[in-house]
This record gives structure tokens, sequence and C-alpha cells, in this order.
């Protein structure tokens, strides 16, 4: 659309998330929603690049018959197998729905941002895979081919028909309603409940010496998705803040039934990834602990917790921790550091 020709100077204060005006450009200043620009600049310095992390160990235990059982290389090629599709789902969202609709200039930068952080990730997975000599094909179809992959791709998916089609425009309750919905899917269920459990699964190999530079790499895609959870979270909060309509009872109840379908597919999938355990996690474990970090995820949106089960993984606060002097994965890496020091 062609630029407005005014001497009239931005308000603030019709800034909005959605529906807001002057989307033509991005003119940041005056800023209003300043939690996007904070997060924009913690990425610039967060950056790193997989190539940058030794994988010559993961290789020499990969190819080893004595160091991963049968069930370990099964779960591992499980979890990769649902990365290469989560990330590149979680990509086109940005680029061909959400950053249409989006109408602040601060958010519309780090949605820029975040959406580079997708393709890092996706090569981080093709390194992987390529430096331990997996099949290819293998990987990156699995999500056509493991059911628990395939349901969790679906349930997914199968949201974006609203805000992908080219003819949908925010502006009324129903399509406002049809973004925020599609901000709970990716932040919440997507972003906050389907990848940490996969994050998980790789840890528990970092905790036993295994896969150590896979899981380092899994260590800052899992910073880089804390800071997306975290956008996304003052996003739907923001917009029910400025459109408080919006979030009707029938609203919240929706939402809550999502987050509990999500809930019921990734326990599916924690069911595919250990049929028998390994190394001391098992589909109950992964059950508490799935519904645990829902619970947690309900409650920064407004949400009451469902089923208040406690966190069986408490190493897990151990695994965000990148900010420390450590031998933390005994790979080249101690601390990435580029613009100042990192932060999550």
């Amino acid at each position: 659309m062609p630029i407005k020709k005014t001497r009239e100077k931005v308000n603030i204060n019709k800034r909005r998330i959605i529906n807001g005006e002057d989307a033509d450009v991005i003119q940041l200043y005056p800023m209003k929603h300043t939690f996007a620009w904070d997060a924009y600049n913690a990425g610039n310095a967060n950056h790193w690049l997989p190539t940058e992390i030794s994988m010559q160990k993961d290789v020499e235990q990969w190819n080893s018959k004595n160091v991963l059982s049968d069930d370990e290389r099964h779960a591992f090629n499980t979890v990769l197998g649902f990365f290469t599709t989560a990330d590149s789902i979680a990509a086109n969202n940005i680029v061909l729905a959400t950053y249409r609709h989006i109408t602040s200039p601060e958010c519309r930068m780090y949605l820029l941002r975040q959406a580079y952080e997708e393709a890092i990730h996706t090569h981080a997975y093709q390194y992987i895979v390529e430096s331990l000599g997996l099949d290819e094909g293998e990987i990156f179809n699995m999500y056509r081919e493991v059911d628990a992959i395939y349901n969790k791709a679906s349930f997914i998916l199968s949201f974006n028909e609203g805000i992908f089609n080219p003819e949908f425009k925010t502006g009324t309750l129903e399509s406002d309603q049809k973004f925020l919905e599609n901000m709970v899917i990716f932040s919440v269920i997507m972003e906050g409940i389907f990848f940490y459990s996969a994050f998980a699964v790789m840890f528990g190999f970092q905790r036993l010496g295994k896969m150590s530079g896979s899981a380092e790499q899994i260590q800052y895609i899992m910073r880089d998705e804390s800071q997306h959870l975290n956008f996304g979270i003052e996003l739907i909060n923001t917009i029910k803040a400025e459109q408080p309509e919006v979030w009707t009872p029938e609203f919240q109840q929706r939402a809550i039934d999502l987050v509990r379908e999500g809930v019921d597919l990734e326990i599916k999938f924690a069911t595919t990834v250990f049929p028998k355990g390994i190394f001391g996690l098992n589909a109950e474990g992964f059950q508490d602990y799935i519904q645990h970090i829902a619970d947690r995820r309900l409650q920064r949106i407004g949400l009451p917790v469902q089923y208040g089960s406690t966190n069986p993984f408490p190493w897990m606060s151990e695994a965000v921790d990148l900010n420390k002097e450590k031998n933390f994965f005994e790979t080249r890496v101690i601390e990435y550091q580029t613009g100042g020091t990192l932060e999550w």
C-alpha cells in the first residue's frame, strides 16, 4: 500500500500490537512496546552459529558400538526429527503470517530477528545430521512417517488456515481472536511445551557425557526459544491489555482446552521417544514434566493451572544457564558473546 504523506507526528498512544496506525514502515520512535526492542537487542548479543561448536566427540560416540544403546539412538533420532520440522513451521508462521498482521514497529523488528534465529536452528540440525552421517531423508521426512511427530505438526498447522489466508485481516472481534489463538498455539504450546520436552531429552544425553556437541547446540537453541516464548507471552498479554474485549471467558476456556490437547499430544510423543525408558527418563516422568511446564505457561497468560504436577527434572534449571564459567559441555566454546554478556 502507498505511504501516506502527512506532517503529523506519530502518536504513541495509537500504536498497538495489532490494528495500530502507521504500519507502512518501521518507524521505531517514539517507541511504545519496549519489551520487543529489549528482546531484539538480547538476540543480537546472543548470536551464535552451529559450525562454531565441535562435533568431533559426538562423531566418535555415534560411530562407537559401545557408547549408545539402540534405545538411545532411537530417542536421539526421533527428537532430531521433531526439531527439524518444528523450527521450519515456526519460521513459516512468522514470515508468511504473523509479521503481516503486526502493526508495532519494534515488534516487527524482533520478528525479523526471530525468523533469522529459526534459520540458524534449522542449520544446526542439518549440521548435526551431516556431522554424524545420519540419513538426511529419514530425519527430515520423519514428520511424514512417525505418527507422534505428524500429529503434533498437524495440530499446529491446522490453526494456520485463518491468518495465512491472503484475505485475512484483523480488525473484528472474530479475526482478532483468531490471531490471538494463533499466538497461543505457537508461543504457549509449540515453543512453550513441545520444544521444552524435546530439550529435556537432549540434556538427558548431556548429563551422562553423551553427544555433548549436539547438546550444546540444543542449549543455544533453547536460549533462543526461551526468548521467543517470552516475547510471545508479552504479545499475548499486551493484546489483552490493549483490546480487553478479545479476552472473553469463552476464549480463555478455548485457550485452556488447546493447551490440554497439546499436552496429550506431547505425552504420546514421549511414549514414542521412550518406549522402554533410557538413562532414568521414561514416559511417566515426562508426563509430569510436560504437565508442570504447561501449568507455568498458563499462569503467565493469566489462566489457572490444570494439573498441579511437580517438576521431576530439576536439573533442567542447570541446562538453561549459559552465563557461568564452566566445563559444562566439555567443548571448545565456554561462553559465546557478541555485544555483551549472555542474557536470557
